[in-house]
């Protein structure tokens, strides 16, 4: 454990607040997940393709309490698990678009991944769920892949307590940037971001994503 963390409940680790060098995340993003790798999801099947791009929304979990002078942002950092093919999925395209296979304008899907305190899944704990839906909205470039997610969170200190996040899918590579618009319980009046990135290389048929959220409590 590195110097200023702190053990939380389900091994999460709770860290001080540090902000995110944007430029470098966002510059590096694309290399975690080879372009052959893409191309084969694309051309196999686009829309399985949409349900791992919309998963580069969500963020990590348990709080870990700002230091002095973030006015009150809270550090969230968990990992998002994604099985997209097979009978265990839990990212599907719910409606495909009217426009043909290969097209993503109209395209409809929802999510039910794992959220967990590390990037095994079998050595780590089961904290919630990270639920939603997503729609290609875009007939353009940039994508324009909108979603709504909700991070449902079923064990630790803010069991039952939720996080509500919106925005669209800007880039099918590299981090994905989006709002926290509210929460419930633990969470009421939550404002803030979150930004997403692969974590190692994925699977054929599932993804690990590190997700880092940063909150403020406007209700504290």
């Amino acid at each position: 454990m590195h110097a200023g963390q702190r053990s939380g409940c389900y091994g999460i680790h709770y860290e001080p607040y540090q902000p995110i060098d944007r430029v470098a995340l966002y510059s590096s993003g694309c290399e975690s997940i080879p372009q052959r790798f893409l191309i084969a999801m694309t051309s196999s099947s686009p829309l399985l393709l949409l349900s791992l791009i919309l998963a580069w929304s969500a963020p990590a979990f348990l709080l870990a309490r700002a230091g002095a002078g973030d006015q009150g942002l809270k550090h969230i950092h968990l990992y998002m698990h994604e099985t997209f093919a097979g009978p265990n999925a839990t990212a599907i395209v719910t409606v495909p678009s009217p426009l043909g296979a290969n097209a993503t304008f109209g395209v409809v899907g929802v999510l039910d991944d794992e959220l967990r305190d590390g990037p095994d899944p079998k050595s780590s704990s089961l904290v919630g769920r990270y639920q939603g839906i997503f729609a290609g909205a875009g007939l353009v470039s940039p994508p324009g892949m909108q979603s709504a997610i909700n991070f449902v969170f079923t064990a630790g200190e803010h069991s039952g307590s939720t996080l509500a996040m919106l925005g669209p899918v800007l880039s099918f590579t590299g981090a994905i940037e989006r709002s926290v618009v509210g929460g419930t319980g633990a969470f009421r009046m939550a404002r803030g971001y979150c930004v997403m990135m692969a974590a190692g290389n994925p699977t054929p048929d599932s993804i690990v994503y590190e997700v880092d959220l940063f909150v403020k409590m406007d209700y504290a």
